[in-house]
Order: structure tokens, then sequence, then C-alpha cells
């Protein structure tokens, strides 16, 4: 039987926070500066949107070194303050400059949230090797999700890829679709196996610096709960 559908939706305040749940939003990701692909929020923001919601929050730890950490010690004690004020899940991501995961920035960021359920960003879409780090990420504690559009310019021009790789990369590892992604998308990647999709503009009418429609995210919420096919079985 195929898994219940996770709709993530991208919120940069309280207000968004409340009108994606209004919309039928699973889980939010937070963060602030969409215009840079998203930042790490400012601890009073998680906290504002901690106390408007109750659906789980995955706050984002990324400077402004974009997909490479600028400062992977300032970040973990960023990750360690958040935490203490109630965040239990990430989202992060750190390449080298040659497009490999990078080790250090990974280990030091990952020490700050130790025993937290992460998820691993679009770092994958600008990888050199997407398999070498699919390989990679498996082994990695606390990580359950990657999210991915297959390409670093969004789903429409990734589609053959996540239709391509298996959406699991070991047993509690899943992929969750985003960057682009648009309605007629999903059926194929429902029945591919993929269960979880992430939201940012498509929820919105006019890009970052509008706010997030709840009827937009309610006809998501629709979409994704229409009865999928059976999805291929995949070896992991």
């Amino acid at each position: 039987m195929a898994a219940d559908p996770v709709l993530e939706v991208v919120v940069t305040s309280a207000a968004e926070a409340v009108a994606a749940v209004a919309g039928g939003a699973d889980r939010l990701e937070v963060a602030t500066d969409m215009h840079a692909d998203g930042m790490t929020p400012e601890l009073a923001e998680f906290l504002r949107v901690r106390q408007s919601v109750d659906v789980p929050l995955r706050v984002m730890l990324r400077d402004h070194g974009g997909f490479r950490a600028a400062d992977a010690d300032r970040l973990r004690d960023t990750a360690r303050a958040l935490r203490a004020a109630g965040a239990d899940a990430f989202v992060l991501g750190f390449l080298t400059s040659d497009g490999a995961v990078d080790p250090v920035a990974m280990d030091t960021v990952l020490s700050g949230v130790a025993g937290c359920r992460w998820t691993f960003h679009r770092a994958m879409d600008h990888a050199a090797d997407r398999a070498a780090v699919r390989a990679v990420l498996g082994a990695l504690p606390g990580l359950d999700t990657v999210l991915t559009a297959g390409s670093a310019t969004g789903v429409a021009d990734g589609m053959h890829v996540l239709l391509s790789e298996p959406p699991v990369l070991a047993p509690a590892v899943r992929v969750m679709a985003g960057g682009g992604l648009l309605p007629r998308h999903v059926p194929a990647l429902r029945a591919h196996g993929v269960h979880a999709f992430h939201l940012g503009t498509s929820v919105r009418h006019g890009g970052w610096d509008t706010p997030i429609d709840p009827a937009a995210v309610r006809r998501w919420r629709d979409l994704l709960d229409t009865a999928p096919e059976e999805p291929r079985s995949h070896a992991l």
C-alpha cells in the first residue's frame, strides 16, 4: 500500500505558517531570505512560528556560503540555540568546491543537532555525482528526507532523473520532490513511489514577496490526497 502523502510548505513568518496549515500543510520548512534560496531564520521568528502552529517544523541551517558553509562553527552554534528553543528537526546540506558532500561541514553542523531528524536539501541537485552523494547520505545519522528536483534548474528538467532513481536511499530515508514542482508532475512521481512534496512559490501568487494563499495549498492537498496508482517496488 502506498504511504500517505506528505505536504511540506516553506514559510518565512508566523503569518505564512498559519496560512499554510490552514490550507492543509503537514509540516513546514522555516527559513528566511528565499531570494538567496533560503537561510537560517532568526531565533525570534522561529519562536513566533512555533507558537502559531502545531505541525512539525524543519528549520533551515544555511548561511551565505550557499551550498558551501561559510562558517560551519557558527551554524552549529546557531543550531544548538534553535534546538534549545524547541526546534527538533532541521534542513541542511553542504558541498565541497568540487561538488562532493563536505564531510567537515556536515559533521560540524550535525554535531549541533545530534539525535534530531533532518533533511538534506537541494545541494543534491548541485552535486557533481548524484550517485556518490546518495551513497554517502544513506549512512548519516538522523537523516530521513532528501529534498531534490532532479536538476539544479527544477523538477521540469529533472523529472527523468527523479523517475530513474529509487525513491528511497535507505529504509528510513526517502526522497521529497520539490523545486519548481507543478501539479502535472505529481501523478508520475506518486506512481514511482515518491510520497513527499515540497512547495514554495507555487502556493504564492506573485513569488516569494507575496503571502501564502491557503486556497492554493488546499488545491495541492486535494491533489495529493487523490488515490495514486500502486507504486512499483524498488530495491534499496
